[in-house]
């Protein structure tokens, strides 16, 4: 019975190095294949062309290359592009590419579906199958970077992690493909650049905090009233907002970052005074801005978008206390791009 071949991407490098040692070849090839796995992209062994045949055919014999491939792709009239990303195993998963006048934005996907419940979310639907490797993550930045390229003329500007998926329940390999992602090994962006959206998982926020990582929070907050969050949210039940709001006063005095709240107004649920009051009294304990998110209903169930008067009512009671406030206009609707459905973000 034949085993199954590693995945070449899983090794870093000195162990690459040592595999060549090992095999009796230089340590510096380590280095070589390397390059051609993340500065490069390679989808193939046969690709590395600076590589002996012999050498490329050891590699074939004792690994794979588990590169993502983008199955189909489309274009919104305005300028958002949204890929199916078809994995190794058959699996699929979506990254969308946001444009605006002065950058790019990448959306990309940590889970095959979610192991959360929030039931705004189509994503919170599908039954999670399995966590995104290093690699896979990885992939969806560098084909959304070469799209960006093609299309806008310029380099990938930012990344948020608001695809399918929880970052922080796949916390090791989000965190090892953001290390590429920001190496110059990889591609050299600043972890500034990069922004990781939660739904609030307390333990999780401190140990990024004492992890010193540098890239930005976000967090899906939605309400600041315990009852109504766990209506849209069912899992924060176990989460309560005392034990959230400690993680971000840890996380805050650790790094001095200031977090993002992606809030959602839905019709009748919270766009009433007490939740405007209840997350004016939570943007005071750390220093924040707020998202509020235009919603693309994905039925027409209880989620609804709110009134506009609802959305005014919001962001002159944030101005008020000085808390900056943008409105997220949701993108790409021809195509139903909204990605996590937090569709229009900038890290």
């Amino acid at each position: 019975m034949q085993m199954e071949k590693k995945d070449i991407r899983a090794l870093s490098k000195e162990q690459l190095r040592d595999f060549f040692v090992e095999n009796g070849d230089k340590a510096f090839r380590g280095n070589q294949v390397y390059e051609w796995l993340w500065s490069k992209g390679a989808h193939s062994f046969e690709d590395m062309t600076n590589v002996a045949k012999a050498t490329r055919s050891m590699l074939e014999n004792n690994f794979v290359i588990n590169h993502i491939k983008v199955d189909t792709m489309q274009k919104s009239s305005d300028g958002t592009v949204k890929n199916a990303v078809r994995l190794h195993d058959g699996l699929v998963v979506e990254s969308v590419l946001i444009p605006t006048e002065t950058r790019t934005t990448a959306c990309v996907s940590s889970q095959v579906g979610c192991s959360l419940d929030c039931n705004f979310c189509a994503t919170a639907r599908l039954k999670r199958m399995r966590n995104l490797e290093p690699g896979e993550i990885y992939d969806q930045v560098l084909a959304i970077d070469k799209e960006s390229r093609l299309y806008y003329n310029h380099p990938l500007s930012n990344i948020v992690f608001m695809g399918m998926g929880e970052p922080l329940m796949n916390y090791n390999n989000v965190i090892k493909a953001i290390d590429m992602i920001t190496s110059e090994e990889g591609l050299g962006m600043s972890p500034k650049r990069i922004m990781v959206s939660t739904s609030g998982i307390p333990k999780m926020i401190k140990k990024m905090a004492d992890d010193d990582v540098k890239f930005k929070l976000a967090v899906s907050l939605h309400s600041a009233i315990d009852e109504t969050r766990a209506r849209i949210m069912p899992f924060s039940k176990n989460f309560p907002l005392k034990d959230l709001r400690e993680a971000l006063e840890y996380w805050y005095r650790k790094t001095k970052s200031k977090i993002s709240y992606e809030y959602v107004v839905w019709k009748g649920i919270n766009d009433d005074k007490a939740s405007v009051d209840a997350l004016v009294k939570f943007c005071k304990y750390v220093p924040c801005k707020v998202n509020l998110i235009e919603y693309n209903p994905i039925d027409d169930g209880e989620f609804q978008q709110a009134s506009e008067e609802s959305i005014m009512a919001y962001i002159k009671a944030l101005e008020n206390i000085g808390v900056v406030v943008k409105v997220r206009r949701s993108r790409g609707k021809d195509i139903d791009a909204a990605c996590g459905q937090l569709a229009n973000k900038e890290a």
